[in-house]
C-alpha cells in the first residue's frame, strides 16, 4: 500500500464506521446492550484508524482540488463544507458519549448520543460521497 492508496482506504473505513453506527443503534433499540457496546467500540476504533489514515495522506500529500465545474461544483462544496465543520464534532462528542457509556451514565449517554449518531453517520456517508465525488467521477 502507497500514500496514493489512502483515499481510498478512508473511504472504506468511513464507510465501515457508518455500518457500525447503524448496527450500534438498531441494537440499542433492540435492548441489546452487550452487543452495541462491542459495535459502537467497533465504530469509534475504525474511526481512529481512519482520522489517522487522513492525517498521514493529507500531512504527506495535501488536498485534490475539486475538478468539476457548473451545478456539481456547488453541490460538492455544500457536502464538503457542511462535511468539515460538523467533522471537527465528531471526536470531542464520540469520546464524551462512549465514556459515558463505559462509565454506565445511561441517562448522560443517551443524552448526548441522540446528537452524536446523526452528526457522526452524516460525516461517515458524506466523507464516502467526498471521495466519490472527488476521485471516482468523471468530470467534464
Amino acid at each position: 500500500m502507497t500514500l496514493t492508496d489512502l483515499p481510498a482506504v478512508n473511504a472504506i473505513l468511513n464507510g465501515i464506521s457508518a455500518v457500525l453506527l447503524v448496527i450500534g443503534y438498531a441494537l440499542v433499540r433492540q435492548r441489546k446492550l452487550d452487543q452495541h457496546r462491542r459495535v459502537m467500540i467497533a465504530a469509534f476504533s475504525t474511526s481512529v484508524l481512519f482520522l489517522i489514515c487522513y492525517l498521514v495522506y493529507h500531512a504527506n500529500v495535501g488536498s485534490k482540488p475539486f475538478p468539476g465545474q457548473g451545478a456539481i461544483r456547488k453541490v460538492y462544496f455544500f457536502i464538503l463544507i457542511t462535511h468539515i465543520v460538523l467533522a471537527a464534532l465528531v471526536p470531542p462528542m464520540a469520546i464524551v458519549t462512549l465514556v459515558r457509556g463505559l462509565r454506565e451514565r445511561y441517562d448522560a449517554h443517551r443524552r448526548l448520543a441522540r446528537w452524536t449518531l446523526p452528526i457522526w453517520l452524516y460525516v461517515s456517508v458524506t466523507g464516502v460521497i467526498v471521495y466519490i465525488m472527488l476521485y471516482q467521477m468523471e468530470h467534464a
